[in-house]
């Protein structure tokens, strides 16, 4: 015959309501990762749309400011090189015959 003592017995006990406390401290665990995990969905979904919102304004920045921006590839023609005529290719004199041409440069 099989006697169980009482010690037996309150050792069963104990360990029982320890595995049950444990249990539910893991269970209040759980819970409360749940809740941080459903919080930061949340502010994920608003930060994905803030980031939407603002690549949106940057497109529509950059298209409006393509639009807006002046060209500027023909906006300075450069002068074609003509010859000069033959009056101004030779030095020309004053009254004073000076030369003209020494103090200033016509062909610039």
């Amino acid at each position: 015959m099989n006697v169980v003592s009482l010690t037996s017995v309150n050792n069963v006990q104990t360990s029982i309501a320890l595995s049950q406390r444990l249990v539910q401290q893991d269970q209040s665990q759980v819970q409360q990762d749940n809740a941080r995990l459903a919080q930061s969905q949340v502010q994920l979904g608003r930060d994905q749309e803030q980031l939407s919102q603002a690549r949106r304004q940057e497109r529509q920045a950059g298209q409006s400011a393509a639009l807006a921006a002046p060209r500027t590839d023909g906006a300075i023609a450069v002068p074609s090189q003509k010859p000069l005529p033959a009056a101004l290719a030779q030095p020309q004199r004053n009254t004073q015959g000076q030369t003209i041409g020494s103090l200033i440069n016509v062909t610039a």
